[in-house]
């Protein structure tokens, strides 16, 4: 009876292949969610770019079951701890910058984006993974690593939030 070995080397370039055909298939819907997090589009790439980073040194024992669900809990606990470790307060300066005109956006998509960034950064995570993401309440404080009830109330707060935020009211048209 002959038997097969198989290499660290074989096993290493089957690895590379799930990597490569779930980045290929699943990478868009990351960034997309990386964007509704960050709000920018370079940033949502770099935020992917490092949970996969991250996700590649443990591919080979997480197994193509959880492949999905791995590289989501790092792109959203990657998301959490840049903005616990980043100061993101003013700097002072000598010379006050001048004021970008605002120009009118009616695009209902930057709009909701915008609204967004209004939110805390925790529930901004909330509201991308249960409405975004349409994960469960029991999912979302999974991946966070809280509890089920500071979803519920991270998701109220923010629900509230967004129903009065200036960047989603739409004004109703007058008969004059």
């Amino acid at each position: 009876m002959e038997r097969t070995v198989v290499s660290p080397l074989d096993t290493a370039h089957e690895a590379a292949d799930d990597f490569d055909s779930f980045v290929a298939a699943r990478g868009d819907a990351l960034w997309r969610a990386a964007w509704l997090l960050t709000g920018d589009h370079q940033l949502a790439e770099d935020l992917v770019q490092t949970a996969l980073a991250k996700s590649w040194r443990a591919w080979s024992r997480v197994g193509p079951d959880g492949y999905e669900a791995y590289v989501r809990r790092v792109l959203f606990t990657t998301y959490v701890s840049w903005w616990r470790r980043k100061w993101r307060g003013e700097r002072p300066t000598e010379v006050l910058p001048e004021r970008a005109a605002a120009a009118p956006d009616t695009d209902a998509r930057n709009d909701l984006v915008a609204a967004l960034t209004q939110l805390p950064r925790g529930q901004r995570a909330v509201v991308v993974l249960r409405y975004f993401e349409d994960l469960t309440e029991q999912q979302t404080a999974d991946v966070l690593g809280i509890s089920t009830g500071t979803v519920k109330s991270q998701c109220s707060r923010a629900l509230t939030a967004l129903r009065s935020s200036p960047h989603l009211r739409r004004e109703e048209p007058t008969d004059d």
